[in-house]
């Protein structure tokens, strides 16, 4: 394939562009400046679409039961910034650009809170994996114990604090 590239090139005679061109705006895929792809209620539109392929489109995950039949069940599938900006087919960093135009501000942070609020509560309901949902939310379970001046002892046995 490469080598018909080749031949087909060397066919063809080309000229360099001519100084001050503008070419460049014509360029495909996302590069430096690229103009929104979409309005803000567009955006909304898009997101209400990747929410809707969430719940009807859940991961299958083969169980064996103890009668020994096997069988596909659903699992939740957790919704992300990236899978959304996957099925917007817009970059991450068109996305987050969004994020930081006024016009645009209101419909990524709801966008933001409904892919919050189902990690959450699918992590909650023991739905998606605690553990890795705890991390990508940056919910840390951390317990601090200062003292004054007084000594804390924990007694482990009997789970009484001794002062």
């Amino acid at each position: 394939m490469f080598f018909y590239y080749l031949c087909f090139i060397n066919k063809k005679k080309t000229m360099p562009a001519p100084k001050g061109n503008t070419y460049w705006k014509l360029a495909k895929g996302f590069g430096v400046g690229k103009s929104k792809k979409y309005k803000p209620n567009e955006l909304w539109e898009k997101a209400l679409d990747y929410f809707e392929w969430i719940e009807k489109n859940p991961l299958k995950e083969e169980r064996v039961f103890a009668n020994g039949v096997r069988m596909k069940v659903d699992k939740m599938r957790a919704m992300t910034i990236l899978g959304f900006c996957l099925f917007a087919n817009i970059s991450r960093e068109l996305f987050d650009n969004y994020s930081n135009d006024e016009t645009y501000i209101d419909i990524t942070t709801r966008i933001r809170d409904v892919i919050y609020t189902q990690k959450l509560e699918g992590a909650a309901a023991d739905l998606l994996n605690t553990n890795i949902i705890a991390r990508e939310l940056g919910l840390k379970d951390r317990s601090d114990v200062t003292t004054n001046e007084n000594e804390i002892k924990i007694q482990q046995i009997t789970g009484m604090i001794i002062k």
